[in-house]
């Protein structure tokens, strides 16, 4: 019998921790070693009970849990799963920087057995614990110097790419604090329209726009139906829905099945790049468990596009940059302290008269 996953509980509300441990206890892959109800006794229950993995709450009384998250992160190095209000706006931001502060994912918090989306909830709950319980987290050394690119596959693109007319990101897991280090690079007159998929729960990702718009010098906001992409602003997949490019950066929304199991799917949306405008689109691939956006990537490559992808010295899970590489679709793998710059490069290579600025 497999050795089941361990699950630290941290919920201040007794009713939502009772929960919490129900919907954790009936799922066989999981025992619940402990139900804390504050971010000091969790740190202090730590090194005792040992979990694989933590149900964090994030408004809790005396440490917070984003300062919960930053402590563990540093002293005993666990896998995060943040269980969250979705439409507090404070939640939101406060779960966003646990993200960053090395949180691998969030959920919505269960509202109670007669909820409607009872069931979805507990299941969400269930799959991203378990999921996450297998990411290794731990204190990343200093590598010396700068990882070197790994040599891509040979593609012959059907057309030399022209300069860069818009800009494609996609991530998963880890993606959050990595998106934010890449927009971070780019100035408000960013030459380019930007598009994002992130793969994160659909009630999430209004307050994950917010709280982007919030950290960058461009205009962040969801992607609207049949709304015209601007230079200098940044376009999220909504939640649930599909983002594809038009020719003329009209934006469109459907809900097409999933794509490798995702919806938003990058495949989806480098694929309509591809189509659009391949050889004036640079698509990068960051952090982010799975393969969705390897074989779209390989198409924008092969229709000119710059494409990048990830060094795996500084993502949190392989997956989908390393699918990527493996399938031929990166020109250039690169570690996160460079992919905006390189994005700036090409942005002034080809943007007539046009240099970064801040």
């Amino acid at each position: 019998m497999a050795t089941r996953v361990r699950v630290m509980i941290v919920e201040d509300s007794p009713v939502v921790r009772q929960l919490l441990a129900h919907i954790i206890g009936r799922d066989s892959r999981f025992t619940v070693a402990a139900a804390v109800a504050s971010g000091e006794e969790a740190l202090s229950e730590l090194g005792r009970v040992r979990p694989d993995v933590i149900s964090m709450d994030i408004r809790l009384p005396g440490i917070d849990g984003l300062e919960t998250t930053r402590r563990i992160m540093g002293e005993h190095p666990t896998p995060v799963v943040v269980v969250a209000d979705a439409v507090e706006d404070a939640s939101l931001k406060i779960s966003m920087n646990a993200l960053r502060a090395g949180a691998l994912s969030v959920v919505e918090k269960p509202v109670g057995l007669g909820s409607g989306d009872y069931e979805r909830v507990a299941q969400d709950i269930c799959t991203q614990l378990f999921i996450m319980s297998s990411v290794p987290v731990i204190r990343r050394r200093e590598i010396g110097g700068r990882p070197a690119a790994s040599p891509p596959l040979p593609i012959h693109a059907a057309r030399p790419f022209a300069g860069l007319g818009y800009l494609a990101l996609a991530a998963s897991t880890g993606g959050p604090p990595a998106l934010a280090r890449v927009l971070d690079a780019l100035p408000a007159d960013f030459p380019a329209p930007v598009f994002i998929v992130q793969h994160m729960g659909p009630a999430f990702m209004e307050g994950f726009a917010q709280w982007l718009d919030g950290l960058s010098r461009l205009k962040v906001g969801l992607a609207v139906e049949g709304e015209v992409a601007r230079a200098g602003q940044a376009y999220v997949a909504p939640g649930d829905h599909h983002l594809t490019v038009a020719a003329g950066g009209v934006m469109r929304l459907n809900r097409e099945p999933a794509f490798a199991g995702q919806r938003p799917s990058a495949n989806v949306l480098l694929r309509s790049l591809a189509k659009s405008a391949g050889a004036q689109t640079v698509g990068v691939i960051l952090t982010g468990m799975g393969e969705d956006g390897a074989q779209g990537l390989l198409e924008l490559r092969m229709a000119g596009g710059h494409t990048i992808v990830e060094h795996p010295s500084t993502t949190v899970v392989n997956g989908m940059p390393g699918a990527a590489a493996r399938l031929g679709g990166a020109r250039e793998i690169l570690p996160l302290d460079r992919i905006g710059g390189r994005i700036l490069d090409l942005a002034a290579s080809g943007a007539a008269g046009w240099t970064p600025g801040r």
